[in-house]
């Protein structure tokens, strides 16, 4: 099996007249899967159009907690329509951001679970952001019980066996390669095999040797082998294992 990036962003405004002849090199470089994640209507409908095109590239819409503020009056039949198009599988990036004060967070929580509420009716998993919110996030799941991953993970381990015994799973981006990522480390230890998701968040978070540069999906094989260390398994096999992990979520019920 081949690299499923469970959670990039490909808009033209980050990758420009590149980003064409990207997506139709990206197959040739491992990538058999990828899910492009929107951040709000309009990133979610760019996504969507690329999922059109390319036939390895899948779709999630959802508005991102930072966006949650600036939702139109009809967003929510907006985003519903978007999730009956083709070959979107997923809600997200959907869920709570407390690094900044805006915007507040009741309003954050309240566009948070309405799409819950939305992602349970039609029967579909989320992929959900959660940056220095871990206590209500939890929270929050522990009521609605969503199928979905915590995508870019950055909290504890012991936060990341409570999101495990919730039945969610865990993504981890290059963020655990870097150095300084003991906490990811030991978050990536505590997390079992069967519930790990490889992701780059791209065009962020690009993994060491290529921390700073422009991230894109082919670079998922350094977080692979440094989470393959972790699990104590070989990179091929840790590839193996995420890909069938994404499958089983992303697609088990939808097949």
């Amino acid at each position: 099996m081949g690299i499923f990036d469970t959670h990039a962003h490909y808009y033209k405004e980050d990758f420009g007249g590149e980003l064409e002849q990207l997506l139709a090199d990206l197959p040739s470089k491992n990538v058999e899967k990828v899910l492009a994640v929107g951040c709000d209507l309009q990133s979610s409908e760019e996504e969507i159009a690329l999922a059109a095109k390319y036939g390895y590239i899948y779709a999630a819409a959802g508005i991102h907690p930072e966006h949650a503020a600036d939702v139109p009056e009809d967003w929510e039949s907006g985003l519903e329509a978007l999730l009956r198009k083709n070959k979107v599988i997923a809600l997200g990036e959907i869920g709570l951001d407390y690094h900044y004060p805006e915007p507040p967070k009741d309003v954050q929580k309240a566009v948070f679970v309405r799409q819950l509420e939305i992602a349970k009716s039609f029967e579909m998993p989320v992929v959900i952001h959660s940056r220095d919110a871990s206590g209500d996030t939890l929270e929050i799941l522990r009521e609605y019980k969503p199928r979905g991953v915590l995508h870019c993970f950055s909290g504890s381990p012991e936060t990341a066996c409570e999101v495990v015994k919730l039945g969610m799973y865990i993504g981890f981006t290059g963020v655990l390669t870097f150095k300084n990522s003991k906490k990811a480390w030991s978050a990536c230890a505590e997390t079992p095999i069967d519930r790990l998701l490889l992701e780059t968040d791209c065009p962020y978070m690009a993994p060491v040797p290529h921390r700073g540069e422009r991230c894109d999906s082919s670079m998922i094989a350094f977080t692979a082998a440094k989470m393959a260390e972790i699990k104590g398994v070989s990179t091929e096999k840790m590839i193996d294992i995420a890909y069938q992990n994404a499958e089983r979520l992303f697609f088990n019920d939808r097949v």
